[in-house]
């Protein structure tokens, strides 16, 4: 049971540095080890993703007023650089839980975007990032009504609220043509989407290779509709995946940009989307099942 913030803490470590015994060659380098662990610099990430810590100057400001928890703190340089380094280590550290998951199994699934702008619309022209070189691109965003210059961060989502895989892409990216290149990597699902989706060829083929079953409401121009009741069911288990989005965008501040590189993003994108996995997992073995119940988690 979690009754504090020290709890919290101590359950995100224990986890992370049983995952790390077995994956610590991974990441060898020469030299002596440093006296914050790896695995306890991951857990420092992680559990200030769940927190709200977005900035790196902040999230070590917090820890340090924790020595109990962990004693020796790196400079911002170096955390910032461990940290990239270890880019890898949270998705792999992800993909490790999601295959202890038993909600990670499920063959029922969503699909969907949202924007990761990487720097304001009116400062494009004079920003001095290397973010065009890695694909960023202005693109709309038509349910917010808005364009940004950036990326769209594609999910795959289980109907617990998991989410099973993802990838990045620049912002003019359309949901279809991503979204199928996202799906071609799995095998039997049922996949519901929006109407971005809508491609009768595509969903034959993923239906052809796959064994996907890419499912969404027709256009109200179009002469096959579905019953009132379907549509109902279609849009409700829809919002299961705005509720995801909504975490992302709300509690891991995954469309705030701190980073100044390509690189340095994608390590804030591993981290958040790990923390957010992590926490689905103390839930289940809290014998929570309500994934929404992460943030009391982290706050506690």
């Amino acid at each position: 049971m979690i009754t504090d913030f020290d709890d919290f803490c101590t359950w995100m470590y224990v986890l992370v540095d049983d995952i790390w015994k077995q994956i610590d060659h991974l990441f060898k380098r020469p030299g002596p080890r440093p006296k914050c662990s790896d695995s306890e610099l991951v857990t420092m990430v992680l559990v200030g993703e769940c927190r709200g810590w977005d900035k790196e100057s902040e999230m070590l400001s917090y820890w340090r007023e924790h020595p109990d928890l962990f004693p020796h703190i790196p400079s911002q340089s170096r955390f910032n650089r461990r940290r990239r380094n270890l880019m890898q280590a949270f998705n792999l550290v992800r993909q490790i839980v999601l295959r202890c998951l038993d909600v990670a199994q499920d063959r029922h699934c969503l699909i969907d975007s949202l924007p990761v702008p990487v720097v304001q619309f009116h400062l494009v022209p004079g920003s001095t990032g290397d973010w065009a070189a890695y694909g960023a691109r202005f693109g709309k965003v038509p349910s917010k009504k808005q364009t940004i210059f950036g990326y769209k961060l594609h999910l795959l989502v289980t109907m617990n609220g998991v989410i099973l895989d993802f990838a990045l892409a620049p912002a003019n990216a359309t949901d279809l043509h991503v979204g199928v290149d996202l799906l071609s990597k799995h095998t039997d699902l049922t996949v519901l989407g929006d109407k971005a989706y809508i491609s009768a060829s595509e969903a034959a083929q993923l239906w052809q290779y796959n064994r996907i079953r890419l499912q969404t409401l027709p256009r109200r121009n179009q002469k096959k509709q579905l019953p009132a009741k379907v549509r109902r069911l279609f849009n409700s288990l829809r919002q299961l995946i705005e509720t995801v989005n909504n975490q992302l965008s709300e509690q891991f501040n995954i469309e705030t940009n701190h980073a100044h590189t390509f690189w340095g993003l994608c390590t804030r994108l591993h981290s958040k989307l790990a923390a957010h996995t992590l926490c689905i997992y103390i839930n289940r073995l809290l014998g929570k099942s309500d994934f929404l119940q992460i943030k009391s988690l982290a706050f506690c």
